[in-house]
């Protein structure tokens, strides 16, 4: 579909990129024990790092990464590998409701990568409300959570890139091309 109609094979790659990874890869990963250490491949066996739990899942998700590289990245240059730095979007020293009100403003329904201070994860942003799923190093496990209520949340900056609403991401994704880390 690509190589007649490259909008529409976007669009429906997005949505599948949006759908397999939320509702068919991260489940499996739903009580996997955090550890600062871990790197675990296979859910719910041995311990996973917040880092890893990203670049993991999108490993699992297709996309062609090493995720060993990836997951031992700050969360600004893990963002790089997946957007621009002009593209990525990074707030800092906010109430949440400020916070929330800003996604709101630039962003739609999707979900998102965020690097914070000292932490990484995915933000679901649906109908308005933000949702955190990550590997929680305050509850020893990964997990979906409001990103209000999440102590792992709290960030003097959080750096957002797109995932399923990176065109150019899903266009990588579609021609398996490989996510590098970026060079500073």
């Amino acid at each position: 579909m690509y190589q007649t109609n490259p909008e529409k094979a976007i669009d429906s790659a997005a949505k599948y990129v949006y759908s397999k990874l939320v509702n068919t890869i991260v489940p499996h990963w739903y009580g996997t024990e955090w550890d600062f250490n871990g790197h675990t491949n296979t859910p719910n066996e041995g311990e996973i790092a917040c880092g890893y739990f990203v670049s993991t899942t999108l490993k699992h998700l297709g996309f062609n990464l090493n995720r060993y590289k990836m997951a031992q990245q700050a969360g600004l240059t893990e963002a790089r590998m997946l957007q621009p730095r002009a593209n990525l979007k990074i707030f800092s020293n906010l109430s949440f409701k400020a916070l929330k009100e800003n996604i709101n403003a630039v962003y739609t329904d999707g979900i998102y990568f965020v690097g914070l201070d000292n932490h990484v994860g995915y933000v679901i942003l649906k109908d308005k409300e933000l949702y955190f799923l990550h590997s929680s190093y305050y509850d020893d496990k990964v997990m979906i959570e409001d990103a209000e209520k999440s102590p792992c949340f709290s960030s003097n900056i959080y750096v957002f890139a797109e995932i399923s609403t990176n065109k150019k991401l899903i266009k990588s994704w579609i021609l398996n091309e490989r996510l590098n880390v970026p060079a500073h």
